[in-house]
């Protein structure tokens, strides 16, 4: 095929791309959970975070880098790369459009060391990625590790037969941040004239910035030739006795060895052993915990997020190695009817938010600082619970939330999901698979959320997603599973088959905005409507404003804080309203933070419907929605309400006869 040197229409574009992406190489992918990489006496652990090279493909011809391999040597042999930090998003690092709107692929690389000490121990190498957006294939030494589709989650492969020891080594990345009707989240390609000619540019109906890139870290692991593969637990409560479910899984066995054993013991959170093993050496069993320390959310216990430690340790004395991995885990038992929804027999109240990864400059990228500035902010307000929309999000941030307590709903990227096909039913469920892998032992999360205002009044949406949900249960019966509809109930195809029903709905704002009397009456009835006609858990998962920090009305206006306010707390009256009918389980309102999205001229530089600004300043809602998560919490788990006001007066100096 002759090489293109002029620009390309959108459906050429798409064409080649499909023909010219490689199939996966036959690498050794980690069929399991793919643990989160973590240092013991028998694993070894470096990041390849830092600055990397990088270019963009060209727009006449982008499929160069595939054509003369640039995975074959130095990136900065193939033309000039500009520094890239790793991980971010590239999007918003340059001052250059070009960059920021870049549609299409990508390059990276960069080069590391592999220390000699690990060829004589015999280890196995592994390269992961935390995650890289939307898809990416891997190379190292210019040998294909790995191919990765959808975005927000990890991946990773052995690279041993590739790596050089004791010597300087490459790895490459190529990323596509394109988005078509079969991939998760969908898209589409349209053409625009321009004064350059036609132009390819990406299209989406989500309500977020498509950024893209490597946006969570990359380590270099080892294992031992016989490896712990996978960990999967589950917990219960019997009386005082706590019980930890495990399922072992291994890597590496090589017939006619014999199978390894493996021991497991269960350690508080000083280390100190409470369960040891019964010296069984079985890769399933059952620990019971006397008196156990149970794994409670923020504000319902004095000593919330409270993990064991589940070590495990794998020997196969056949070969002569041992391998070991420490699990944090909790001890916690979720329960639903078509009423409540339980945590160790206490029912929750979810008050919360939707939230977003986002961040300026860093778009997408981790970053450690914001999230513990997130989670101050999350507990000073008096939140219990977020749902990660509209994707996974990074491991380092789920870690805290089990370490804090805070409950989390678990949503896969599946967003205005529509246009039906077995293609796109495949990755979704793909993205799903991943993600229960990859979350499946945390405490912290305690629902499974399939999609985000999908189109489920199409024809199809019943069968699609009653498909969805019976997979997502061959997975996991722990935990109930949920999404966020937008549709009306007397149209929603999709929510009979869901545990706990959660609804969006922008009574004020895309309906009837600025009259504020039109909402508690919506919002009861619309409530009242989803309960009656499926008798199952009902919460609402978005509701919200956009509001412009600084702008002012009196009385409120649309866009101002004091309209922000106003709108709340109609809500606030028919949540309350709602708890006292005793199937109502919780409030998550629109948005923790403002976020980056498309640019539109419905949005002044993106969603502005944070309580929080884009820097994490307060605006007068975050005040006032933290006065009444507060109150709840002390008016539901009995908590001292924090001071929530300033001082005004003291009752001291009052006649009481005049109050």
């Amino acid at each position: 095929m002759a090489l293109v040197t002029a620009p390309l229409p959108p459906l050429l574009l798409l064409l080649l791309l499909l023909l010219h992406w490689p199939a996966p190489a036959p690498a050794d992918v980690s069929p399991g959970g793919v643990l989160y990489p973590r240092e013991s006496e028998t694993r070894d652990v470096r990041s390849l975070d830092g600055i990397w090279n990088f270019r963009l493909a060209s727009e006449t011809d982008p499929l160069a880098g595939f054509t003369h391999k640039w995975f074959d040597s130095d990136l900065a042999q193939t033309g000039e790369t500009i520094p890239m930090p790793v991980p971010s998003s590239y999007n918003d690092v340059t001052q250059e459009k070009s960059v920021r709107d870049h549609l299409g692929l990508v390059w990276y690389d960069r080069t590391f060391y592999v220390p000699d000490a690990w060829r004589e121990k015999k280890s196995r190498v592994w390269l992961r990625f935390g995650s890289v957006n939307y898809a990416a294939q891997v190379w190292v030494n210019g040998q294909l590790a790995v191919v990765h589709e959808i975005g927000h989650l990890p991946f990773q492969a052995e690279i041993t037969p590739a790596v050089k020891f004791g010597a300087k080594n490459r790895v490459t990345v190529v990323v596509d941040n394109t988005l078509l009707q079969t991939t998760v989240p969908q898209g589409r390609i349209d053409s625009i004239d321009t004064d350059n000619g036609t132009r390819a540019v990406q299209s989406y109906t989500f309500d977020f910035f498509n950024y893209a890139g490597i946006h969570r870290p990359v380590h270099l692991y080892t294992t031992p030739a016989i490896f712990i593969d996978d960990i999967s637990v589950n917990t219960d409560i019997e009386g005082d006795l706590g019980v930890v479910f495990y399922n072992i899984s291994y890597g590496g066995y090589i017939q006619p060895a014999s199978e390894p054993t493996c021991y497991v013991d269960l350690l508080d959170k000083d280390g100190n052993i409470v369960v040891a093993d019964n010296g069984q050496g079985d890769l399933q069993g059952r620990l019971d915990v006397p008196n156990a320390k149970l794994w409670w959310p923020y504000l319902m216990h004095e000593n919330p997020g409270y993990l064991y430690t589940l070590q495990v340790r794998l020997k196969s004395n056949e070969w002569g190695t041992e391998d070991v991995y420490r699990l944090p885990i909790g001890i916690r038992k979720l329960e639903w009817n078509e009423t409540s929804f339980l945590i160790n027999s206490k029912p929750i109240y979810l008050r919360g938010f939707g939230r977003h990864e986002d961040s300026d400059i860093r778009g997408k990228g981790l970053d450690y600082p914001l999230i513990i500035k997130d989670y101050n902010l999350i507990k000073w307000i008096g939140a219990n619970s977020y749902r990660t929309s509209h994707y996974p999000y990074a491991e380092e941030i789920m870690d805290q939330a089990d370490q804090q307590g805070i409950l989390i709903i678990d949503e896969c990227p599946s967003v205005d999901t529509e246009n039906y096909s077995p293609t796109l039913l495949q990755k979704h469920a793909d993205s799903l698979g991943e993600l229960i892998r990859r979350d499946k032992n945390r405490p912290s999360v305690v629902m499974w959320s399939v999609a985000n205002e999908a189109r489920t009044h199409l024809t199809g949406a019943d069968t699609y997603f009653g498909y969805i949900v019976e997979y997502v249960k061959s997975l996991d019966t722990t935990r109930p599973v949920t999404m966020a509809t937008a549709r009306g109930f007397s149209e929603d195809k999709a929510a009979r088959f869901m545990d706990i029903i959660g609804f969006n709905r922008y009574n004020g704002w895309y309906s009837n905005a600025g009259k504020i009397d039109t909402i508690k009456k919506n919002v009861q009835l619309e409530a009242e409507s989803w309960f009656f006609k499926f008798r199952k858990p009902i919460f609402m998962t978005e509701y919200g404003a956009d509001t412009m920090p600084g702008l002012h009305f009196d009385p409120d206006y649309i866009w101002s804080e004091e309209y922000q306010i106003a709108l709340m707390s109609e809500h606030f009256k028919a949540f309350d309203a709602l708890r006292e009918q005793g199937f109502f389980i919780g409030e998550m309102i629109w948005n923790f933070a403002d976020f980056k999205t498309a640019q539109t001229y419905t949005r002044v530089g993106g969603n502005k419907k944070g309580i929080f600004t884009r820097d994490r300043q307060p605006k007068s809602s975050a005040h006032h929605l933290r006065r009444r998560y507060w109150a709840l919490s002390e008016e539901i788990e009995g908590t001292t309400r924090q001071t929530v006001d300033n001082y005004i007066i003291s009752s001291q100096t009052l006649d009481k006869t005049e109050l």
